[in-house]
């Protein structure tokens, strides 16, 4: 076993494994710059090794692979007019678009909270395997943000408007949801997932995609469709709008205690965020490629760093806690053209680019 541990992330390879930890157990493995660093290095390292035959991403601890980025850090530094969400969200961004063009397989363990970043390096994965304890979500748009990371460019791919619901409520997908929604490929019960890691380490080099498919196909119980699945028809028909207004007003009209539960979910959360992320998503519907998104969402993520949205959003979330933040604007009338420009505007030298 040869093993390196730099403190919040462990990388190690395991017989033919190549596997990555996130190791902040009590922040639920968030992850920092450092972390994202790490993981590049880690990937280096993994792809040139011969014996390296599958990489493995796995949290440590009961809780979940990753309740997301740190954003207690990313709000100090707004705060204070830093640059860290220009720095962060550019080796993110980059990470998680070699991610889904990893030459080795990348297997990614989905167990409890995959949230945000979260998602971000592990739903671009080649083999997703989800449990009966997932809780994956993207609730950026309560944070006065959008769902980032290439979650323009997932919930854009979901059937009918199931992206649309889960991007712009932020609701909580389960196992068998993230299947449906296309963030995941197999539900292993988080009890098998011991017996499945131990599995992979024993693959060898050479093992193609598919010879992990039929290895993780074993341990996996054949669900693809959850209880968000099943209310599709009448998501496809309150979301099928490209303005917020529409939505609301559908849901309004609709008057079902679904329509009216997700309507205060709506109305909690940031009307420009709402705006932002719609118009991302239905332009993310037409990308030719993740990292077309992703050269959106890093524009768009710029100009949020610098909003009082975002600032306000994480106070009332993660800072103070009330659950009471205060919008800007505060309602979707007022959220102007002229407000939604410069998300969507190029930013020259700092335009983000890819190593081909």
């Amino acid at each position: 076993m040869n093993e390196v541990e730099e403190g919040d992330l462990v990388a190690r390879i395991e017989g033919g494994a190549g596997v990555i930890r996130l190791n902040r157990p009590k922040a639920i493995n968030a992850v920092t710059l450092e972390m994202f660093r790490d993981i590049e290095t880690a990937l280096d390292r993994f792809e040139s090794d011969p014996t390296v035959a599958v990489i493995l991403l796995e949290g440590a601890g009961e809780r979940g692979l990753c309740a997301g980025g740190d954003i207690r850090t990313l709000w100090e530094s707004s705060k204070a007019g830093g640059d860290l969400g220009k720095i962060l969200w550019r080796e993110e961004y980059i990470l998680n678009a070699r991610i889904k063009k990893f030459p080795k397989p990348y297997v990614a363990f989905m167990d409890g909270i995959v949230m945000g970043g979260g998602v971000g390096l592990s739903a671009h994965a080649s083999h997703r395997v989800v449990t009966d304890r997932t809780k994956l979500a993207m609730p950026e748009v309560g944070l006065g943000f959008f769902p980032d990371v290439g979650g323009t460019y997932l919930l854009s791919r979901s059937p009918g408007e199931i992206g649309t619901f889960f991007g712009l409520t932020g609701q909580t997908m389960n196992g068998p949801d993230a299947i449906h929604a296309r963030f995941a490929d197999w539900v292993v019960p988080a009890a098998k997932l011991p017996e499945l890691r131990e599995a992979l380490t024993k693959v060898r080099a050479g093992a193609t995609a598919t010879d992990i498919s039929k290895l993780i196909n074993g341990f996996a119980t054949g669900e693809t469709a959850g209880p968000v699945a099943a209310k599709e028809p009448v998501i496809d028909a309150l979301f099928g709008f490209d303005r917020m207004e529409d939505i609301l007003a559908a849901l309004k009209r609709d008057g079902s205690d679904f329509a009216l539960a997700t309507l205060k979910t709506l109305n909690e959360k940031s009307p420009r965020g709402m705006v932002v992320t719609l118009k991302l998503l239905r332009l993310a519907r037409t990308a030719s490629s993740l990292e077309e998104c992703l050269v959106r969402e890093y524009r768009a993520a710029l100009e949020v760093f610098r909003s009082d949205d975002f600032r306000e959003g994480v106070r009332a979330a993660v800072i103070d806690k009330d659950r009471n933040p205060t919008w800007s604007p505060p309602r979707i009338e007022d959220v102007t053209p002229e407000m939604l420009e410069p998300y969507f505007a190029e930013i020259g030298a700092d335009e983000l680019k890819f190593n081909q």
